[in-house]
């Protein structure tokens, strides 16, 4: 019987293929298979980062994941992911699933691994985050000495939006997309809509950064993500 295969987790980074880090590379090339998700256009952001280091003879293996506020399509698409990657696995072939950032921050590599992690050897290769991109490009600090810092999804409701954004001293608002009147409009209601900077396709070469109060659209992107400083540092 063949020695079962590795599932490799790994995060490709932000957006730009230079932040991707030597180890993700390292299995990017070494993975008898490359697996990713795949919007229903067959699109996938992680491939193309990853792209300037897949070899033209790499066996792939897109996997179609709904990206919706629904459970269940994308349970049942899991489920089926699982079992597709579990087959390759157990013919002694390794794995590395490319993650857009990280694979453990709101990565859909976590629903995997729960279904996988009792049955397979899993490793998870770390990625640059975009929350660290985007400190990077706007140069706002995150946290320092006994900052509260929050990550907060838009895709909450307003009131829990709100009372988020009131308990800490640093918000990176995540999730932005079709979300982004309901979060101007409660930065606006709390004062910080002059200390928030919104980032659209961060690290990239469309990349671009404006105050949230120069924002008109009320639809953005639904990687766009917005910083938010209750303070200066200093």
């Amino acid at each position: 019987m063949a020695t079962q295969g590795t599932l490799f987790g790994v995060g490709v980074g932000p957006g730009d293929p230079k932040l991707m880090t030597i180890k993700a590379g390292e299995v990017i090339r070494a993975a008898d298979i490359l697996a990713y998700p795949v919007n229903s256009a067959g699109e996938s952001q992680a491939r193309s980062i990853a792209a300037p280091i897949i070899d033209d003879a790499a066996t792939e293996l897109p996997l179609h994941i709904p990206m919706n506020v629904d459970p269940d399509p994308a349970r049942d698409a899991y489920d089926s992911a699982a079992n597709q990657i579990s087959t390759f696995l157990l013919s002694g072939k390794s794995v590395a699933y490319l993650c857009l950032g990280d694979p453990m921050f709101y990565g859909s590599f976590m629903y995997l691994a729960s279904r996988m992690g009792l049955s397979h050897k899993i490793e998870i290769v770390p990625g640059v985050t975009s929350l660290s991109a985007c400190a990077a490009q706007t140069r706002m600090p995150l946290a320092g000495r006994t900052d509260i810092l929050s990550v907060i999804p838009a895709t909450l409701e307003e009131p829990e939006l709100e009372a988020a954004l009131t308990h800490t001293d640093t918000a990176v608002v995540i999730k932005v997309g079709r979300h982004m009147k309901k979060v101007r409009d409660t930065l606006r209601r709390l004062g910080l809509s002059g200390n928030a900077l919104m980032v659209e396709n961060g690290s990239t070469e469309g990349e671009r950064i404006t105050l949230v109060e120069q924002v008109t659209d009320d639809t953005k992107p639904y990687f766009s993500t917005i910083l938010v400083a209750r303070r200066d540092a200093s």
